[in-house]
């Protein structure tokens, strides 16, 4: 081995195109350059996602919104977001996703930044038929998140959050509280 050798070039695009997680680059919430994981897991060709809203990925506008909505403070204060959503594939598949982002410049949420995707769908399939609403908290209770503080997030009372809560716990037969959040995350009991 040749110990004044230059290291070889590392080949950036190839690592990004063929990484194993769904990633992207992306400004205003438009898909400027995507890999492979990402295309096929939304059921895409990259080039169909290039130049595309993040919005083909949700399953309604609304949704693409109010995620929107709820990404740009936390991304102000913090520069990156995480969390898992129901996303939608291209034949119209519902299924949940892990998301996380990072704001390339500090001062611009939604100027340049570094994404990445997640299937999470085998740990936790869509079992249930959901309102957007509904596919909205569920994704916060998952988190963790109180009814009171779903409520402050998507400007809602928590009187209403608490009748959505009720309606997820029938569709997903959940005796408690507890046993919802369990049957959202995909944990066995």
């Amino acid at each position: 081995m040749n110990v004044n050798a230059a290291p070889a070039a590392i080949d950036y695009e190839s690592i990004f195109l063929h990484a194993p997680v769904g990633m992207c680059m992306s400004e205003q919430r438009i898909i400027r350059s995507c890999n492979e994981a990402l295309a096929a897991m939304f059921g895409y060709a990259r080039a169909e996602l290039v130049g595309q809203s993040f919005q083909v990925l949700y399953p309604t506008l609304d949704e693409f919104l109010r995620t929107g909505d709820r990404i740009i403070p936390i991304m102000n204060a913090k520069g990156r977001y995480s969390d898992e959503r129901i996303m939608r594939r291209s034949n119209d598949e519902l299924f949940w996703c892990h998301v996380t982002g990072h704001a390339m410049l500090p001062t611009d949420p939604l100027g340049p930044g570094i994404w990445t995707f997640e299937d999470v769908s085998e740990k936790r399939p869509v079992t249930a038929e959901l309102t957007p609403r509904e596919r909205e908290i569920a994704a916060l209770l998952v988190e963790g998140k109180t009814s009171k503080l779903i409520a402050r997030q998507i400007d809602l009372s928590p009187r209403t959050v608490e009748m959505h809560r009720a309606r997820l716990m029938r569709k997903f037969s959940a005796a408690t509280s507890s046993e919802l959040v369990h049957k959202l995350a995909g944990v066995q009991l």
